[in-house]
């Protein structure tokens, strides 16, 4: 029996993961129709009959990096804590394998996000999708991250834990420390002393 082969990737996906790439690539003003066509091998007008507009294809390219970074984040991978006698520990851990993975294995999907982001405040139906498909989409979790966790305020400790990531992750891909990725260790070392603050009684 021949061995199963993957699945290519539907026109629409190729389209917009090779606009996440030159996003991380060139930034936004390297993201153009003619670009994406160029760069994923498809005729001349391809990215046009799936997304007419820039907008369009910003748009496009919000919900499949939604998609992307989602699988990063996926459950399995970052256990809500529970029933742990270190509560703060077991957070830590779990948040510090995920910010690992992004700066050693996804710093490419954080610089498009971030070009993606700030085009979003310029961009109101723009900055809808991106509320709606990514933003808000974590926010969700980390509360209930916290919750399970003995926070006595999820709300405001998850944003607190939010800010203190995406500092990490803009200080280590774009900002003063971007050629440096902290060793997991680290990452544990520095969320275990933020999240003994947040859950002492």
């Amino acid at each position: 029996m021949a061995p199963r082969t993957a699945r290519p990737p539907a026109r629409t996906e190729l389209i917009a993961d090779t606009a996440i790439g030159l996003l991380a690539e060139r930034g936004l003003r390297g993201l153009t129709h003619r670009a994406v066509d160029e760069a994923a091998g498809l005729p001349q007008g391809s990215t046009s009959n799936h997304a007419r507009t820039r907008e369009a294809l910003l748009e496009l390219t919000v919900r499949r990096l939604a998609v992307r970074e989602a699988s990063v984040l996926e459950p399995r991978r970052t256990p809500v804590p529970g029933g742990s006698g270190d509560p703060a520990g077991a957070l830590a851990e779990a948040l510090a394998r995920t910010l690992h993975r992004y700066l050693t294995h996804h710093r490419h999907l954080t610089v498009a996000r971030y070009e993606l982001a700030l085009e979003a405040t310029r961009r109101p139906a723009l900055r809808a999708v991106y509320d709606r498909t990514g933003g808000n989409a974590f926010r969700e979790p980390l509360v209930a991250m916290m919750t399970a966790a003995g926070s006595a305020e999820p709300e405001r400790h998850a944003l607190s834990l939010i800010a203190w990531c995406d500092g990490m992750m803009f200080s280590c891909t774009a900002g003063s420390y971007h050629s440096t990725v902290p060793a997991l260790e680290e990452l544990r070392a520095g969320l275990g002393e933020l999240l003994a603050g947040m859950l002492r009684r």
